[in-house]
C-alpha cells in the first residue's frame, strides 16, 4: 500500500474525529501500552507477529470484564481509505463484544490491509466471503446517531475510536 494511501486513511479519519498513529512494528507494543486506558480487554489479533499477550489487555474476557472495560482492543485485516472504514471480524476470538462494548475502541491495522476505495474493498470482500468468513462489522468513526435530535455519539458502540497502522517492513 502506498504512503498516500495511508495519507488518505488518516485524513479521512480526522474527519470522522478519529484519532490514528502510524507505527513500525517494533514501535506497536510501546505505543499501544501509551493508548490503551485501563482496565483494556481485547481479541487476539489476526497477524502472525504481532500479540497483545505482553500488554495490560485481558484476552478471552468475561462478560463482566466486557461491561467494566473502558478500552477494547482489535485487529483489523481490511480498512479503506477513502470513507475511514475498518472491518472488524466476528471471530470466536470475541472481535465483535471487545469491538463494541468498551467506550474506547483500539484498531490495529497494517498498512498492506488498506484499501484505497470501496471498490477495492469489494475484491476483497468477495475473496473473504468465497473462503467462509461471511461475519464483519464494517466501522466508520466512533458510533453515533441522530435519531432522537442531536448527534449523540457512543449509543450503539464507543465513544471514541483510535486506529493504530503497522508500517510494512518494507516501507520503513
Amino acid at each position: 500500500m502506498s504512503a498516500g494511501s495511508v495519507h488518505e486513511f488518516q485524513q479521512s479519519l480526522a474527519r470522522l474525529d478519529t484519532a490514528s498513529t502510524v507505527v513500525s512494528p517494533d514501535e506497536f507494543e510501546t505505543e499501544l501500552k501509551d493508548i490503551i486506558e485501563t482496565p483494556a480487554v481485547g481479541a487476539a489479533l489476526p497477524f502472525d507477529d504481532l500479540s497483545l499477550s505482553e500488554l495490560p489487555v485481558q484476552l478471552e474476557p468475561s462478560p463482566a470484564q466486557l461491561r467494566e472495560a473502558v478500552t477494547g482492543v482489535t485487529g483489523a485485516r481490511m480498512s479503506i481509505a477513502s470513507l475511514g472504514t475498518v472491518a472488524v471480524e466476528s471471530r470466536s476470538q470475541g472481535d465483535e463484544f471487545v469491538a463494541l462494548y468498551p467506550e474506547f475502541h483500539v484498531v490495529v491495522v497494517r498498512e498492506s490491509d488498506i484499501r484505497a476505495t470501496l471498490s477495492d474493498a469489494f475484491t476483497w470482500l468477495r475473496a473473504e466471503f468465497e473462503a467462509g468468513r461471511q461475519s464483519l462489522i464494517l466501522a466508520t468513526g466512533p458510533s453515533s446517531t441522530g435519531d432522537m435530535g442531536a448527534l449523540v455519539q457512543g449509543v450503539h458502540g464507543p465513544e471514541q475510536v483510535h486506529i493504530v497502522i503497522i508500517r510494512d517492513n518494507e516501507s520503513q
